[in-house]
């Protein structure tokens, strides 16, 4: 019993060493390729347990997910020799097992630095035929689309590699022009903003001159109707006044009369010198008042 339990430990052992060697697993989120002797034998090796002879076969798995390369910004000019800074960033993934290891000897560092090296080149291409407009809104939609289905062709070709998406995040003037740039879209906006202003008061102007003129018209058409109706009403009680003294004209003589009276001697202190027979006391004189 004590001599076969150490053997059975050393047979488990041999037989893992040999699994370890001959069994191996490809997860779901990689792909791989088999080297016998360091040549490529099978190519693309889906997810799961598989076998290989030791020491002759040797296994290199990839990533198949969707990864990104961050580039680093470069300087491109445009059609009209301008120069921008560009900072860009890629969505990629590994189709063609195969070709990626002869490519990049499933180096993913390697992949990366010969796909910076391909996008910079298309987007020195497409950036060289258009304008600052153009790359800046007008077409960079356009541009994008062109510019990942190009690189998608010569990755798939070269590299083993399927391109997703290209996008630009950032486009800016290099340091040294910005200051200048700048200064001018300043003096373009205050130039904008003066011309505004110019244009403004000229309608402010216009404005309260209409208004002025339209405020004269209405105050002479106001003074003519209120003197029309201050003459119609002067018209009409002139000719009540005479209506109504032709209709008794000695009882309209002594109610003015009376009015004159009463304006005569409204205070103690007033003091009138009158001819005791004038017209002025007629009514006073005589209750008839003839």
């Amino acid at each position: 019993m004590s001599i076969r339990f150490p053997v059975l430990i050393l047979l488990l052992a041999v037989v893992l060493l040999v699994s370890s060697n001959v069994i191996y697993r490809v997860l779901e989120t990689q792909s791989a390729v088999k080297l016998h002797f360091g040549e490529l034998t099978v190519s693309d090796i889906p997810p799961g347990l598989h076998f290989k002879w030791p020491v002759a076969d040797d296994i290199r798995k990839v990533d198949i997910r969707i990864l990104t390369l961050d580039a680093r910004p470069e300087s491109f000019y445009t059609e009209e020799k301008k120069r921008l800074e560009v900072d860009s960033f890629v969505k990629w993934r590994v189709v063609d097992v195969g070709a990626y290891y002869k490519a990049t000897s499933g180096d993913e560092q390697v992949a990366r630095s010969l796909l910076e090296d391909r996008i910079n080149d298309n987007l020195r291409n497409e950036i060289g035929v258009r304008t600052l407009h153009e790359v800046v809104s007008g077409e960079r939609d356009q541009m994008m689309a062109a510019l990942t289905s190009s690189l998608d062709d010569t990755a798939r070709s070269d590299l083993g590699i399927e391109i997703i998406d290209v996008r630009v995040k950032r486009i800016d003037f290099p340091q040294e022009v910005s200051s200048a740039v700048y200064e001018r879209m300043r003096t373009d906006r205050q130039k904008e903003a003066r011309q505004y202003r110019s244009e403004g008061k000229e309608q402010a102007e216009k404005i309260r001159a209409d208004a002025d003129r339209e405020k004269v018209v209405i105050e002479a058409n106001a003074y003519r109707e209120a003197e029309q109706t201050r003459g119609a009403g002067d018209a009409q009680a002139a000719a009540t006044y005479a209506s109504a003294y032709n209709r008794d004209r000695e009882f309209y003589s002594f109610l003015r009369s009376l009015k004159a009276y009463q304006a005569s001697f409204s205070n103690k202190g007033d003091m009138v010198l009158v001819d005791p027979d004038s017209d002025f006391f007629r009514y006073l004189n005589k209750s008839d008042g003839q």
